[in-house]
């Protein structure tokens, strides 16, 4: 998917309105701009400075955040795209008295370039960190002590604490309790009211007791009674509840309190029926609004001892804890936890594997036959794979929406096509081009969460198309066959994709791979195989899934990107009874690869392959065909057995 970010769009037809959230320890500013519509970016950027001149302040952050440090936003906290126009996942917009700009990193560029012309925003491409990059664009520090706003609320603890300290050594301030866009923006949305439901067994194969123990048991290890929890996936997996707050990802807003008897969840009043309320009840959790989360925590007891993740929680809720009350910084115990699914969990995977499969050998067999014969168009890729995906048993909604890029848009890892701007592959006619078609992918089942990235050939492909595709290929088998020692950190696996690729001189800008959640968000962690700087949290452990996606892109010509998703599973030992202390000694793991679905072969160069690599195709393939063959019939089963026929030299 999207390699290391992500883009949104609607989970379910439910309505996002309401009131919102409670501020009483926030700066609000007033401005008469609130009148206009603010219909253009210039007018609304005109609007944000004459609120920082009324608070005297030099200029403002505006990161791509809210209060759960979430990746994907609910429309409260798309303040950056309101203000900017930039729709790309990641970036931060700063606004000053005289000048803007977005700093964004390589898989916007192009994106951003487009988005931003005629705004008055500039674009600063990141290549390294953001700090030294923003303080190099405020330049040299007015007289006096200039000050730099950013939502305190919305910041990582961190993120924070770096940007204070590096502003400061510059001669600048950072005030962080004033939202600047609450005064700025008209109509701004309030918190989403969409229903929370159960995720209910079977597909919830652990009760929220067994989970709230585990965590209790976590905190007693480390010796905390309290501890906050504010990122929405860990919320929703340690409840087995989930929610539409969250575009695409079966998320709600809320916090929770959990301490050693009892557990306390704040949400939004009307979100959870009452007959849900009574079943947490009984199992020890009480349910309170969302605005009384902030008071909650400033009211711990000077005696509580507070465990807190410092990476997935706010400046603002660590400045609300007592001064009083000791503070333990470590992972939350969740994120740890809903990392590693269980037996059952993978089992009801594989399941959902096999359904996301069945629908791609669906549209895949149209789309072959379609090309050349009817207008087909990145747009209508979108509207038939996720159809065919909607008739899948337990289907929910789409993990993300569909990438089609065909050509020179498949260059562009975050691309979407608009009603505005999209491509046509064929018309009734005939062909309109011929190239590639980079098509990435997944789904929300209740069984599970699917992403998978597959590169098709529209006419035929050429020489140099075939070379970038085959060492892409060649990158993720080798890392879908690789054998490493439990508790590996997962960035040492990251060059492993990429080394076809510098043997040629050539790299991709993204992470290799990301985690993935179970019926939660298609991003997860803490497992990342990226060239991320590694920490313990990182280890490989069983149980976990990673996509591997390897990529090369060649600008205003075509993408390709060939990615799985694969279970960490035990790996049986290469030397049998090997002693202690010896090198072969030690409990290794492998990679079980989980998508279902063809790589097209007719994009490969045998020359570059490999015998080796060619019997992984072979027995991937063959693997496709067995578990999708009884999915499917007609035209879906007669492309399978085409697409799966084993390559010879």
């Amino acid at each position: 998917m999207r390699p290391s970010g992500g883009i949104r769009g609607t989970m379910m037809p439910w309505p996002a309105t309401g009131a919102g959230p409670s501020s009483d320890h926030r700066t609000v500013t007033d401005t008469s701009s609130t009148a206009t519509p603010l219909a253009t970016i210039p007018e609304r950027l005109h609007a944000c400075r004459q609120a920082l001149a009324a608070q005297g302040l030099h200029a403002c952050l505006l990161p791509s955040s809210d209060p759960h440090l979430s990746e994907y936003l609910p429309e409260r906290w798309q303040g950056r795209q309101w203000l900017s126009g930039f729709t790309g996942s990641s970036g931060t917009l700063m606004v000053s008295a005289e000048r803007a700009a977005l700093f964004t990193d390589s898989r916007y560029w192009e994106q951003a370039e487009a988005e931003l012309a005629g705004s008055g925003i500039d674009l600063v491409k990141l290549e390294g960190a953001a700090t030294p990059a923003y303080l190099s664009w405020l330049g040299t520090a007015p007289e006096g002590t200039p000050t730099v706003v950013v939502d305190g609320d919305v910041l990582g603890l961190a993120q924070t604490q770096q940007l204070r300290e590096a502003l400061r050594a510059q001669g600048w301030a950072l005030r962080t309790d004033l939202d600047i866009l609450e005064g700025v923006w008209p109509q701004r949305p309030g918190l989403p009211q969409d229903p929370v439901y159960e995720h209910a067994a079977p597909h919830a194969c652990i009760h929220r007791d067994d989970k709230l123990a585990r965590i209790r048991q976590a905190m007693i290890e480390k010796g905390a009674t309290h501890h906050w929890l504010a990122t929405l996936d860990d919320l929703a997996w340690l409840l087995n509840l989930r929610g539409t707050d969250v575009e695409y990802n079966p998320v709600f807003l809320g916090h929770a309190l959990i301490e050693l008897d009892s557990a306390t969840l704040f949400v939004a009043a009307g979100k959870i029926e009452p007959d849900l309320i009574e079943r947490l009840a009984h199992d020890g959790v009480k349910v309170r609004d969302y605005g009384e989360a902030l008071p909650a925590l400033r009211q711990l007891p000077e005696t509580a001892v507070l465990l807190i993740d410092p990476k997935r929680l706010t400046w603002g809720l660590r400045q609300a804890v007592p001064e009083g009350v000791k503070v333990i910084e470590s992972i939350n115990p969740s994120t740890l936890a809903k990392s590693r699914k269980s037996p059952a969990e993978a089992a009801f995977i594989r399941e959902a594997m096999e359904r996301d499969g069945a629908a791609m050998c669906a549209f895949y067999a149209w789309f072959e036959q379609a090309l050349g014969r009817e207008a087909v168009s990145e747009l209508t890729i979108d509207e038939r794979l996720t159809a065919e995906r909607a008739r899948q048993t337990d289907f929910v909604s789409l993990s993300f929406p569909t990438i089609a890029g065909f050509n020179a848009n498949g260059a562009l890892p975050h691309y979407r096509a608009t009603a505005e701007a999209f491509a046509m592959l064929s018309t009734s006619a005939g062909l309109s081009a011929q190239g590639l078609v980079l098509i990435d992918s997944g789904a929300q089942y209740l069984g599970g969460t699917t992403d998978i990235t597959r590169v098709w050939p529209v006419g035929t492909p050429t020489p140099a198309q075939k070379r970038d595709f085959t060492l892409v290929l060649k990158g993720t088998i080798g890392l879908s066959r690789m054998k490493f020692p439990r508790g590996t950190l997962s960035p040492m696996l990251d060059a492993v994709a990429r080394a076809p690729l510098w043997e040629q001189g050539m790299d991709f800008g993204h992470g290799t791979g990301h985690g993935v959640g179970y019926f939660l968000n298609v991003h997860e962690g803490p497992q990342s195989i990226s060239k991320a700087v590694p920490d313990a949290t990182m280890a490989m452990q069983p149980g976990m899934i990673t996509s591997i996606e390897p990529g090369l892109y060649r600008p205003r010509q075509w993408g390709i990107r060939i990615e799985n998703l694969v279970l960490n599973v035990p790996s049986p030992p290469l030397v049998q009874d090997a002693a202690p202390g010896s090198p072969e000694y030690g409990e290794y793991l492998a990679f079980e690869t989980l998508s279902l679905c063809p790589i097209d072969t007719r994009c490969i160069d045998l020359a570059l392959m490999r015998d080796d690599e060619l019997a992984w195709l072979n027995g991937y393939h063959a693997e496709v065909l067995r578990r999708l063959r009884p999915h499917v019939n007609g035209d879906a089963l007669s492309w399978l057995e085409t697409r799966t026929r084993a390559l010879q030299r």
